[in-house]
């Protein structure tokens, strides 16, 4: 039906559209809530949720996961409420802090954060798509990090993380933010069950436990407080007191949150004496090399006297997981013979010094990786220990190891050899820079047994210090910055030893004048002769140094063993 329309009363332009706009966004609004009312969901009323557990850090570390042993919230300098996540890199640790959070399939979601400090990163990995990072050269006051990403059709979690850069400073975090659509975070996870005491030493103590099936990461609890976060089902805790009893527990996390501790178990650190074998005090290690590669060929008999244990360079892996066999270069050496080398053997024990079988080097194949080979290892070491009368064994194994068994092969070996038993290793630096590296667990694992341990600081290029410096191989800050993390992070002074080559020919790069080796002694036992680099404290303990090799020694006039085997042997 026709109606005659009112009179309108006129309005300005700007009224005019003001009360259109007004009108579109009230029926905007309208369809809104009519949709969603037609499809049972209610209406979007706000800001979208954030998923992330205490973005804020308020309630500290709760809900996260962080690399390293330092991480730590603090109430100043924050972004806004009362916490905020502080976090220094320490060595190959990129002080990485990392949660986990339900999401749905094929969704958009954004992730920012506030954060402070040089080369700080926030990212997403997990998205079943693109994984996303963002990062930040520099910033002296908190600014903020922004990325997006979408998740794949079966992705149902996704891991956001911050971490920041090798070498630098603390970075700090604060108001951690993911919106987008939540998705289910499933059950808690289950209380972890099995934890025992797999190792202790006088400052650390390693864990084992059953894994969780439903959790993504674990939390380590010392006496109460959480001190370490670690993604498997195990651990070693470090920084501890010797002769001190620890209570520990663990719990289990995920996207849900994190489960009740499970039942304590009770550790006690071994006295500070480090371990293993007949050796002097101060002692000077030398590989013996069973081939000939243009070095000098040398009989064990002729091996210089400075050296007080021998390695001698290398043992053979066998067809059998684990195992490894002898087989002296009869034909390399000069029709050197098995009878000859036994008795030269028996001539330097009869002198005060240890003739050992190394296992590895830069061609070793040897390889430990379950229960079963770590038997056949220290079955196989012992059977040669017997026939030939070597005093233990050396773990030169450039190419890994697995901590968990080779672990379980030395203590085996330890069991079958008895107190007076020789074990040192060789790593190369990267595999020392940080505590979470298979070598320096092993070397902790196992450190009421060890000898010494005497990283290559050859070969290397430019490596982290203790302090986060960077140095160059073939200085005295690299020496002394680089055994103070061995020294700073739970091995004792008797069980650190400085691997240098022997001669410019003896490596790749890293050669290093007798001088300043001896110079680096100094620096670490007596506080004297450092570089720019000053150690925390000094280590008057400090087992010695080592080389590569005695026939290097030999091809250049015996001048290492020389000059470093007398200052070694002077050191208080």
């Amino acid at each position: 039906m026709f109606r005659a329309r009112r009179p309108r009363p006129l309005r300005s332009p700007r009224t005019a559209r003001s009360a259109r706009t007004a009108f579109r966004r009230l029926a905007v609004a309208a369809a809104g809530g009519l949709l969603a009312t037609l499809l049972g969901t209610p209406a979007a009323t706000g800001a979208a949720a954030n998923l992330v557990q205490n973005p804020g850090f308020e309630s500290g570390l709760s809900g996260w996961t962080c690399s390293g042993t330092a991480p730590t919230t603090v109430t100043s300098p924050v972004r806004s409420g009362t916490g905020a996540l502080r976090a220094t890199p320490a060595g190959q640790d990129n002080a990485r802090c990392t949660q986990t959070v339900a999401v749905r399939p094929d969704s958009a979601y954004e992730l920012s954060a506030w954060v402070q400090g040089s080369y700080t990163y926030l990212g997403a990995s997990g998205t079943g798509t693109t994984d996303v990072s963002t990062w930040t050269a520099g910033a002296s006051s908190y600014s903020q990090l922004t990325t997006s990403f979408t998740t794949g059709p079966d992705t149902t979690s996704v891991t956001i993380y911050t971490h920041g850069w090798y070498g630098q400073p603390a970075y700090h975090a604060d108001d951690v933010s993911l919106t987008g659509p939540g998705g289910d975070p499933g059950t808690i996870p289950a209380t972890p069950t099995g934890l025992e005491v797999t190792g202790t030493a006088a400052r650390s103590v390693s864990l084992g436990w059953s894994p969780v099936a439903e959790a993504t990461g674990y939390q380590v609890y010392r006496d109460g407080t959480k001190v370490l976060s670690t993604s498997g089902a195990s651990a070693t805790v470090t920084g501890l007191t010797p002769s001190t009893a620890y209570e520990f527990r663990v719990t289990a996390t995920n996207a849900a949150g994190e489960s009740p501790r499970s039942a304590p178990v009770t550790a006690t650190t071994t006295p500070d004496d480090g371990g293993g074998g007949q050796v002097p005090k101060h002692a000077v290690t030398g590989y013996w090399q069973n081939f000939d590669n243009g070095a000098t060929v040398q009989t064990i008999r002729e091996v210089q006297n400075q050296y007080d244990i021998i390695a001698v360079a290398f043992a053979d892996a066998t067809t059998t997981p684990g195992a490894v066999t002898f087989n002296l270069d009869s034909a390399g050496l000069g029709g050197y013979t098995v009878p000859q080398f036994k008795q030269d053997i028996a001539a330097k024990q009869q002198d005060g010094k240890s003739v050992i079988i190394s296992v590895g080097g830069e061609k070793g194949r040897v390889s430990v990786g379950s229960s079963a080979a770590a038997a056949n290892f220290a079955d196989s070491v012992y059977a040669l220990m017997q026939e030939y009368g070597f005093d233990g064994v050396d773990i030169d194994l450039e190419n890994g190891l697995n901590p968990t068994y080779m672990t379980e092969a030395l203590r085996r070996l330890s069991q079958l050899a008895g107190p007076d038993l020789v074990i040192t290793m060789a790593p190369q630096t990267i595999d020392m820079q940080s505590t979470a590296g298979s070598y320096f667990q092993t070397a902790l694992n196992i450190k009421d047994i060890l000898t010494v341990v005497n990283m290559q600081y050859y070969n290397s290029g430019t490596m982290l210090g203790c302090d986060g410096g960077v140095y160059a191989q073939g200085t005295i800050n690299f020496l002394t910055a680089l055994a103070c993390i061995q020294l700073e992070g739970g091995l004792a002074p008797s069980q650190v030893g400085l691997g240098l080559p022997a001669s410019t020919r003896a490596a790749g790069g890293g050669y290093t004048s007798p001088a300043v080796v001896n110079n680096a002694l100094d620096c670490l036992t007596r506080g004297t002769n450092c570089g720019s680099f000053k150690p925390p404290r000094t280590y008057p303990d400090l087992r010695g140094a080592m080389t590569w090799s005695t026939n290097w020694d030999a091809t250049a006039g015996n001048s290492w063993s020389s000059a470093v085997g007398p200052h070694v042997h002077a050191l208080p």
